[in-house]
């Protein structure tokens, strides 16, 4: 697959863009005021392999405590800002990485360049983000609605304003809840702009729903090689929003972190509690980054050869648990009970031979 081949800008020390993999980004759904519980949700984040984490600032109590989050932030920190270009300018000198704003919903001319000329001060680049339930209503009624062809025009309306100021550290988001819509507009702005483009469906919906239209829509862009950074937006604890994001770029062989993991699926002749079983190893691993492949399997007899090409598996019957690697047997394990730690105990074993 190739890639579309975009300007590259840094939010903090992460590249984006040109030939930086395809990054992974989420949003607290924390009170930004509670410097505590955000920056507990930051840290679970980076644990999950998030690289670039944004934050709401609603008002100037939430702007106050970005100084403290910046401080501490284990990832470059984006401040989240509508249409007040003070909160803008206090997020920016408590050294915000970047700036989620859009510089024609701030004010005047005047409030405009004093946002960008901090911006350019403090190397912050600018992410514009455009949202087919917030249009401009010329464009909605010029277009007959949030078409894809509204959201491009909205948003080069955007750059055109940065651009003529000499500012172009831009990343551009063109998002709907409609996953036809959101292809068909970064289809349409990626002809026209090299800049990054930070791909997503909003208002996705709740963990399955939302996983699968995000999966569909953002696999669609990412095999299209549109899409420099991604945010999967579910209706859920955002660290969920971060396994999904690396299953989907995992899925194309875009970017690969943590174990594959692999589990049939139940039938008749399953004599474990394999749904339980494998839901278990997923957790357990869930802040593993090496790179691995793990299967879980409901039957003895036939669990070892169907998972072949994993690196370490087990497989269950009644009461007797086989663990393997490669297909070939290491060890017999009894007790259902005994499946989970022992099966752990074999990854770590794993891990520490291929890392010696």
């Amino acid at each position: 697959m190739k890639r579309n081949r975009t300007r590259t800008l840094n939010v903090g020390n992460v590249g984006i863009g040109g030939k930086n993999p395809v990054r992974v980004q989420s949003m607290c759904n924390t009170d930004t005021r509670d410097i505590l519980s955000t920056m507990t949700q930051i840290r679970q984040l980076a644990d999950a392999g998030c690289e670039i984490v944004r934050v709401a600032v609603p008002d100037d109590e939430a702007a106050a405590a970005l100084s403290a989050l910046c401080d501490q932030s284990p990832l470059p920190l984006i401040a989240d800002i509508h249409f007040d270009h003070r909160l803008a300018l206090t997020a920016l000198d408590a050294g915000v990485d970047g700036l989620r704003i859009n510089p024609g919903n701030i004010g005047n001319e005047h409030r405009v360049d004093a946002v960008v000329r901090a911006a350019m001060a403090h190397g912050a680049p600018i992410r514009i983000g455009v949202n087919g339930g917030s249009l401009e209503k010329d464009l909605l009624r010029q277009y007959g609605g949030p078409t894809p062809e509204a959201m491009v025009e909205s948003g080069l309306r955007h750059i055109s304003m940065l651009e003529k100021r000499g500012f172009h550290d831009i990343k551009i988001s063109l998002k709907t809840s409609s996953v036809l819509n959101t292809i068909a507009a970064y289809q349409l702005m990626a002809e026209k702009v090299d800049y990054p483009l930070h791909i997503g469906i909003t208002e996705a919906g709740t963990l399955v729903r939302g996983a699968v239209k995000s999966a569909v829509g953002l696999g669609i862009l990412l095999y299209e090689g549109i899409g420099d950074t991604l945010r999967v937006s579910l209706t859920h604890d955002p660290v969920a929003e971060i396994g999904v994001a690396y299953e989907i770029l995992r899925s194309l062989g875009r970017r690969e972190r943590g174990p594959e993991i692999i589990s049939c699926p139940t039938c008749g002749r399953t004599e474990i509690r394999l749904i339980e079983l494998a839901e278990k190893v997923e957790e357990a691993l869930l802040n593993v980054e090496e790179v691995f492949t793990v299967a879980v399997m409901g039957c003895v007899v036939n669990g070892p050869g169907e998972a072949r090409e994993a690196d370490i598996g087990i497989a269950g019957g009644r009461g007797l648990g086989i663990i393997f690697r490669k297909g070939e047997v290491v060890r017999k394990v009894k007790g259902d009970e005994n499946l989970l730690p022992e099966f752990m105990k074999e990854i770590e074993i794993f891990l520490k031979e291929r890392s010696s």
